[in-house]
């Protein structure tokens, strides 16, 4: 990794930590077969494994066998293996060395052989151009700008490629739990959230997250509402992810197609 920034060090600390706490998105999805994933894939399960929901839109896992896969700030050894039980060739970069690791440990419990590559996702100049059929990403709220990201994939994409990304609504994205219920605790304009953990998160506005696609020569095909669908956990501590995610919703995917060479 090249010298990292203020942004990208806090950011590494934070999920060097939480794989040391392991935090949910840090372990490893060991218990995965693949005729249970093809039957995700096809609509027929009766009941789905947890870790399979997040796996979202299922759609984008059809046909991948034998395509060039990039998890991008998806390290922890989860999408990856999803992608690689199905055939896939598989690059994951993440920020944290620590989920790499998870990555390698997932494969070596596979049996599949992966690539697991230490970079910030505004920086993956290591990677060839066009290089990609699918960029599965995740994270962008960690990033202040979202066209930083969406140029380096729109360059190692080839052409018709699909990029699948995840986001928070920008309008509940400082949303505070209390201590009895949720609160807006910055303004809309604000825009940087030092959060009291370390970590520093960015708010990114609609016109920004479309208008920043279509720039750099995507469209639109396909948004999908996450959190509709998220029921009540009463495990769930209020103010974890899990819990504002029950009463806040507001995730959402867009998947989005390369039409042309715009880097």
């Amino acid at each position: 990794m090249k010298e990292k920034d203020e942004i990208a060090a806090a950011n590494e600390r934070l999920w060097e930590r939480e794989v040391q706490k392991g935090c949910g998105f840090t372990i490893p999805w060991l218990d995965l077969h693949p005729d249970v994933i093809r039957q995700y894939v096809r609509g027929t399960l009766a009941h789905v494994p947890e870790p399979l929901t997040v796996m979202s839109p299922r759609e984008i896992l059809a046909e991948v066998e034998g395509r060039d896969v990039l998890c991008l700030a998806c390290g922890g050894g989860q999408q990856s293996v999803v992608f690689s039980l199905l055939g896939a060739r598989v690059t994951v970069v993440d920020l944290a060395q620590g989920q790499l690791e998870g990555d390698r440990k997932a494969a070596a419990h596979y049996g599949y052989e992966i690539a697991t590559i230490h970079a910030d996702m505004r920086d993956i100049s290591c990677l060839d151009n066009e290089s990609f059929d699918i960029v599965y990403g995740t994270s962008i709220c960690y990033v202040p700008d979202a066209r930083q990201v969406y140029r380096e994939v729109a360059r190692v994409l080839r052409s018709g490629g699909l990029y699948r990304t995840d986001w928070g609504q920008p309008a509940i994205h400082f949303v505070t739990w209390d201590g009895n219920g949720y609160r807006v605790a910055k303004p809309y304009a604000e825009k940087i959230d030092r959060r009291e953990d370390g970590g520093i998160e960015f708010r990114h506005y609609m016109d920004d997250i479309f208008n920043g696609l279509l720039e750099v020569g995507f469209s639109i095909r396909q948004v999908e509402d996450l959190s509709r669908n998220v029921r009540p956990d009463p495990k769930a501590p209020p103010g974890s992810w899990t819990h504002e995610w029950t009463y806040l919703g507001g995730n959402f995917v867009v998947v989005a197609k390369k039409e042309r060479t715009a880097f």
